[in-house]
């Protein structure tokens, strides 16, 4: 007769066996998944890159072949818009696609500026995730928190050094598995940094340039008789020193999409892969960045569909609260519940015709010292910017007001910030009215004139209904203000 204590044992051994040959089962029918019919996804965001500098946009100056290559086989967005002009709240609404009034990103993320999500939010990792995809991240991450912005992965790098991030997601693009992945590839170029280059003439802000270079990038350095100006910044020898190194960040980050690419080619990835590249807010100069003036919120969008082949160019109003959606639409990953701010544009990158009237924009911080809420309805003529904070003056972020484009201006006592009255620029009244087709620049605004009384009042309608439908705090401002 067996004892209960073999008994005992000699089941619990069946157990573990059992469970050994479960586990061996599971990986094996693991690896003989058939592989998923979504796509992978790549989602490139630059920072600070506006829509001045890309050979793609018509920039004749800059080089940026390997983007410029992938518009190509790709879609050209023309009228696209981040909703904020500013790094961590703009990348809150990329990865919620809500904005930042209603997902509680209001501002910077690191360090005593300590803005975060809600913590109800289902960012896009982590939608994407509960369908199956592997996700990972490297780069500039700067929300918050870590639990709502979920990534299984986060890889290191030099995050100035875009050959370098290439180099350390190889092995995750290339991976041989039946999931797809989501890679959230965010590069700090082209944004101010590394201090002041007091070898050169005018001592511009480096934007990440050293002189040594970085591992396997080729600079690509400029004259400041050859960059291009825009009409809102002053043509001051500082401006132009400042636009030469913008463009080399730009010119490094481009190498470092490329190589990418690169990996995504060698190992059959690229032709079932979403890329997107965009950026989070315009260029870090004053009259862009921290702003919603055209030159701050329109920016650069390339999207490549999986398989697309031909290129085309889309006109359609696209808002960063569109990026979650769409992206999920195309991954077949749309929660049941969802609910955001943007629309999917799925069918417009496939060619169908898609209509859109208007886009909106939410911005309320940049640093925590920067209270400067503006809320504003974009159509495809006029636009309106409410300045919820009229009565104080425009604030300057800190790298913006220490920059030597700035300080050109006070040396030199100009009276204008390139073609906008500098007293305009720094004292705002409560709406700005432009129509767009007769001032693209912004310079001329409407919100006083009788003509443009109609317009004016429909726009405000607009954008009061806006706050309304997506619970912006400070649509009380309508009542007791």
């Amino acid at each position: 007769m067996v004892s209960k204590k073999y008994l005992f044992i000699a089941t619990l051994f069946l157990f573990m066996l059992g469970g050994g040959f479960s586990s061996r089962n599971s990986e094996q029918s693991s690896k003989e998944r058939e592989p998923s019919p979504r796509p992978n996804i790549v989602l490139f965001v630059a920072d600070d890159h506006g829509k001045d500098a890309l050979g793609c946009y018509g920039n004749p100056v800059i080089q940026t072949p390997h983007l410029d290559e992938l518009a190509k086989t790709a879609t050209r967005m023309d009228r696209a818009f981040c909703t904020t002009a500013s790094c961590s709240a703009s990348r809150s609404v990329i990865l919620s696609g809500k904005h930042n009034h209603a997902n509680g990103q209001y501002g910077h993320q690191h360090a005593y500026h300590h803005f975060a999500a809600f913590k109800e939010i289902e960012s896009l990792p982590v939608s994407l995730q509960k369908v199956g995809y592997r996700t990972a991240h490297i780069g500039k991450y700067h929300v918050a928190s870590e639990q709502v912005f979920f990534f299984q992965e986060r890889f290191k790098a030099n995050s100035r050094s875009a050959v370098e991030m290439a180099n350390s997601c190889k092995e995750f693009v290339s991976k041989d598995s039946p999931d797809p992945f989501f890679l959230y590839f965010c590069f700090s170029d082209p944004h101010r940094g590394g201090g002041f280059a007091e070898e050169l003439p005018y001592q511009p802000d480096r934007f990440g340039n050293v002189p040594e270079s970085y591992p396997g990038v080729e600079e690509v350095t400029y004259a400041i008789d050859e960059v291009i100006v825009p009409p809102f910044l002053p043509n001051t020898p500082e401006t132009r020193a400042e636009i030469a190194q913008y463009y080399q960040s730009i010119s490094r980050l481009d190498q470092g999409v490329g190589k990418l690419i690169e990996y995504l080619k060698n190992a059959g990835k690229y032709d079932n892969t979403l890329i997107l590249y965009l950026s989070d807010n315009g260029m870090a100069f004053p009259g862009a960045k921290t702003t919603l003036y055209e030159a701050g919120m329109q920016l650069p969008c390339i999207i490549k569909m999986p398989g697309q082949k031909i290129p085309q160019t889309s006109d359609l109003l696209f808002s960063w609260t569109d990026l979650a959606p769409t992206v999920l639409d195309i991954a077949d990953a749309m929660p049941k519940a969802a609910e955001y701010h943007g629309v999917s544009i799925k069918p417009a990158l496939e060619g169908k015709k898609m209509t859109r009237t208007e886009v909106y924009a939410s911005h309320t911080f940049h640093e925590i010292t920067m209270y400067y809420p503006m809320r504003v309805i974009r159509e495809g003529q006029y636009k309106l910017i409410m300045n919820i904070a009229h009565g104080l003056d425009y604030p300057f972020a800190s790298d913006l007001q220490r920059s030597k484009t700035w300080q050109s201006v006070l040396e030199n006592k100009l009276s204008t910030l390139g073609n906008k009255p500098l007293d305009e620029f720094l004292s705002r009244p409560q709406f700005e009215l432009y129509d767009l087709e007769a001032d693209p620049w912004e310079t001329s605004n409407l919100a006083q004139d009788p003509a443009h009384t109609k317009t004016l009042e429909r726009l405000m309608a607009k954008v009061k209904d806006f706050q309304q439908n997506t619970g912006d705090p400070w649509v009380y401002k309508w009542t007791y203000e």
